[in-house]
């Protein structure tokens, strides 16, 4: 029980999110009125995203170093806890884009830089699977995850703002903190970050359990044939 309090909390608090994202008051502004409701799901879940790339890349960093393959684990594990959330983060940006900006996909840069990062992600799982010596696809997925990383946040956060985008604080169109004066919506956002994060990093881990002993079980078949 003591070990398992941090998964009882990440279920509490994306109960929590569910029912208070969709129940609760929220500010009402111009042209998002319900629509802000999707900064609980669509924004909290590239922020878990976040912090689970940067979480791959101190693994990868630790591989690099160490060349241990639990680290290696961890790094694609959390990359691919990571992408997963990537893809739900731009399935409901979609929707929310469909009722404010009139079409699920506008061609706005940010949607396209967003396109592009996990397109780059998943360029780092074919990349994996393409190679069959496992130190060799460990250590040239942890140099491709770190570049990976290096290009993704710029890609995401720094030109968008440089171009004209409709994305609330990109273009110069300010974003949703500028609105919220009653702190309303931060009562679910930030549990909504940790929620969304520990709930990646269950998967993470139970995923890391599973190459793990699928690994061992390899060996085992290995050993018995020679």
């Amino acid at each position: 029980m003591k070990k398992s309090w941090w998964k009882i909390l990440a279920i509490a608090l994306l109960a929590y999110t569910l029912i208070a994202g969709l129940l609760f008051d929220v500010p009402r502004l111009p042209i998002l009125n319900e629509t802000i409701r999707a900064l609980y799901f669509h924004v909290t879940m590239w922020f878990g995203m976040i912090i689970m790339l940067v979480v791959a890349v101190v693994y990868s960093v630790k591989y690099l170093r160490a060349n241990e393959l639990r680290y290696d684990d961890l790094a694609v594990e959390f990359t691919n806890a990571a992408i997963l959330f990537g893809v739900l983060g731009i399935l409901t940006g979609m929707l929310w884009a469909k009722f404010t900006w009139g079409d699920y996909w506008s061609g706005d840069p940010k949607q396209n830089a967003s396109a592009i990062g996990l397109l780059m992600y998943f360029a780092y799982l074919i990349l994996r699977n393409s190679l069959t010596d496992v130190h060799q696809r460990a250590r040239i997925g942890a140099v491709y995850n770190i570049f990976a990383f290096a290009a993704f946040i710029p890609l995401i956060f720094v030109l968008p703002r440089l171009t004209d985008s409709l994305h609330p604080g990109n273009g110069g169109n300010p974003g949703f903190n500028a609105y919220d004066l009653d702190s309303k919506l931060r009562l679910v956002f930030y549990p909504a970050i940790i929620g969304w994060t520990l709930l990646g990093t269950w998967i993470s881990s139970v995923r890391v359990r599973l190459r793990r002993a699928e690994r061992k079980i390899e060996d085992r078949l290995i050993n018995q044939v020679s």
